[in-house]
């Protein structure tokens, strides 16, 4: 089967498209023909092995130290079952499915860049939402999860006031969403050629960054939802910076604060959800298989919007 095998850690150009074996499912797996995939930021963090000295001894120690043991990328698919093994019982061939490949406790386990995946028949893995295409299903796990994750920690209430920094990544567009959908009157923080994006996602106030200063505003909010890459920004500076912009019991939540968690009941909820019209998909851009490296070094750019969908 074709399949980006990524040879050590380092730039884009580290992604090698190759043919490799196609996998067999065991008896309690699935096996997947993978129709699309989506670069996420844990995706590129892996690839380039960009950690602090300590994160990096932990992913070392995770997934291999000069290259990943697991040489095929990618955590989310959205796909079709070809076969399956002789004990599963919850899918059969012919399925849509979607889903995400990480363990339970986050552990990794990757292999979406590629035609064919295995998966145990109790992973994060259910039926797709059936009115919309397998492109804009590998769309929604990521960022909906995360985001949902994070707005139930911060136990989100309808009525309260919120805002997200970094709205109109895969991430952001999903907070957006989400929080309407909670009930939540929500201002949404991005570049200027976003704005309309992000009104478009249901966000009862824009702020242009580029332009103003939201923590000058006398708004107070009861949640600042973080949702800028790491790697983009100063964390510790815009923390600082949002103090001033909450309410007195308000709360500061990072997308680096603590272990977003994956699960069926997620994926469950955002599929109701995208099917019902409540939320919907964000693509910035597509990609074929093959040029993959060159879809991750405009992810890396950090300007996408929404999402870098893989087509397979």
């Amino acid at each position: 089967m074709k399949a980006i095998i990524c040879t050590k850690y380092g730039p884009p150009e580290v992604l090698q498209f190759q043919e490799v074996e196609k996998p067999a499912p065991k008896d309690n797996e699935v096996c997947i023909k993978i129709h699309a995939t989506s670069i996420t930021g844990s995706d590129i963090i892996i690839r380039g092995f960009k950690v602090p000295p300590v994160m990096g001894i932990m992913m070392g120690i995770a997934i291999g130290f000069t290259k990943p043991r697991n040489p095929i990328l990618g955590l989310i698919l959205a796909g079709e079952i070809e076969s399956t093994g002789k004990n599963v019982k919850r899918f059969k061939k012919g399925d849509q499915v979607y889903g995400v490949t990480l363990k339970t406790g986050m552990q990794p386990r990757m292999g979406t860049y590629a035609e064919y995946k295995c998966l145990p028949e109790d992973s994060f893995l259910i039926l797709k939402p059936s009115n919309i295409t397998y492109k804009e299903a590998a769309a929604i796990p990521y960022g909906g999860s995360i985001a949902l994750y994070f707005l139930r920690r911060a136990n989100i209430q309808n009525g309260q006031k919120i805002l997200v920094y970094g709205a109109s990544g895969s991430i952001g567009t999903s907070l957006v969403q989400l929080g309407k959908y909670f009930g939540a009157n929500v201002t949404g923080i991005c570049s200027t050629s976003n704005l309309d994006l992000v009104k478009s996602l249901g966000a009862d106030t824009v702020i242009d960054y580029t332009k103003e200063d939201f923590t000058n505003r006398e708004e107070r909010y009861d949640i600042i939802f973080d949702a800028v890459p790491a790697r983009m920004i100063n964390r510790k500076s815009l923390k600082s910076r949002c103090a001033k912009a909450l309410t007195p019991n308000g709360k500061y939540q990072s997308i680096d604060d603590g272990r977003p968690e994956f699960n069926t009941e997620g994926l469950l909820l955002l599929k109701d959800l995208v099917e019902t019209g409540k939320i919907k998909p964000v693509i910035d851009r597509c990609y074929p298989l093959e040029r993959i490296a060159e879809a991750h070094g405009y992810v890396e750019k950090g300007h996408k919007r929404g999402n870098v969908i893989i087509t397979i």
